[in-house]
């Protein structure tokens, strides 16, 4: 019986071992049915106030989109962007990337209220993000795909890791790409997680230097059609006007389409880290060409790539926590 018993547990192990080399090719203990018994309704509870939300304001779709990434890229997708400041916290809503930038926590707050609601202590804040990212995405008219749940929320919050490892509008193209790399990301998705920027807007100070001085000798950015330059330089002049807001596509800027790489192919891309994907590499500027060409394509890797972001380094089983309020640690009041 002890033998037969052992075998079975081994062959449990081995099928587990095997649907997650087969069936789940996410890895890392994540999978969509995560929260099918615990909370079946989860996912819809969170699509409905998506959906909510970004039919009041269109912009609110690709702000979420951006804290998923944003927080995926620090410690991990972790919620612990989320975490306001409080003893032994500095929150890393006060890093560059993210200080009057990242938007729509409250809209987090609200789906975590009525997630706590239906099943007290169940769907952790991180999976909110990743849930959110997606239900957003397909709200704009960009792709489905299933994402893996399962994430548990950080203990803490890096500040430094937000200044240092999230990519910065005036990056390098060799920088960019290896703050992917550190994430396990490569240049494929580099190309197709920046296409986000299908919809979207940016503030007057992310660009300004390609308007008036992009190498420090007074002369805009040469890679920036004139006639766009011209356009933008009227609300964004060479001091002030610093949160003043541009679409990042500005042909369909609430539309998540393929506009986005069609525009750094005539040189009207708004963020320096947009363009460089077409002027400082073969690679990339292959991948913006067949993006441009092929909304599919550009749909396909899209998805694959935030399933694969979506899976930086998650905290599961007994890590972490699931927190009550996403702003702080459980017990922090």
């Amino acid at each position: 019986m002890a033998a037969s018993m052992g075998g079975c547990l081994v062959l449990l192990a081995c099928l587990l071992l095997g649907g997650a080399a087969h069936g789940h090719p996410w890895g890392g203990g994540l999978f969509p049915q995560f929260y099918d018994h615990s909370c079946p309704q989860a996912k819809e509870i969170v699509r409905s106030i998506v959906a909510q939300v970004v039919a009041r304001e269109a912009r609110m779709a690709a702000s979420l989109l951006r804290l998923h990434f944003h927080d995926c890229f620090v410690q991990g997708c972790d919620a612990s962007l989320l975490l306001d400041n409080s003893t032994g916290i500095v929150s890393e809503k006060g890093s560059n990337p993210n200080s009057n930038s990242a938007r729509g926590f409250e809209v987090i707050d609200e789906i975590k209220v009525a997630l706590e609601s239906a099943c007290p202590g169940t769907v952790s804040c991180a999976d909110i993000l990743a849930l959110a990212a997606r239900d957003s995405t397909v709200l704009a008219g960009g792709p489905y795909w299933d994402v893996p749940l399962g994430r548990r929320d950080s203990l803490g919050a890096s500040i430094q890791g937000s200044n240092n490892d999230i990519p910065a509008p005036n990056n390098t193209l060799p920088t960019i790409i290896t703050k992917f790399k550190r994430q396990g990301l490569d240049v494929v998705d580099v190309v197709a997680l920046s296409g986000a920027h299908t919809v979207g807007l940016s503030r007057c100070t992310s660009f300004r230097q390609r308007l008036y001085n992009q190498s420090g000798n007074g002369v805009a950015d040469f890679t920036l059609d004139a006639s766009y330059a011209a356009y933008l330089r009227t609300n964004c002049p060479r001091s002030g006007g610093d949160d003043n807001l541009f679409p990042l596509d500005f042909v369909s800027p609430a539309k998540f389409d393929n506009f986005y790489f069609k525009n750094l192919l005539v040189g009207k891309g708004l963020l320096s880290s947009d363009e460089v994907l077409l002027t400082k590499s073969a690679e990339t500027a292959a991948l913006v060409k067949a993006y441009a060409d092929d909304v599919h394509l550009f749909f396909r890797d899209f998805a694959q790539s935030m399933a694969k972001m979506g899976n930086v380094s998650p905290l599961t089983g007994a890590q972490g926590e699931v927190r009550k309020n996403c702003r702080r640690i459980n017990g922090n009041h």
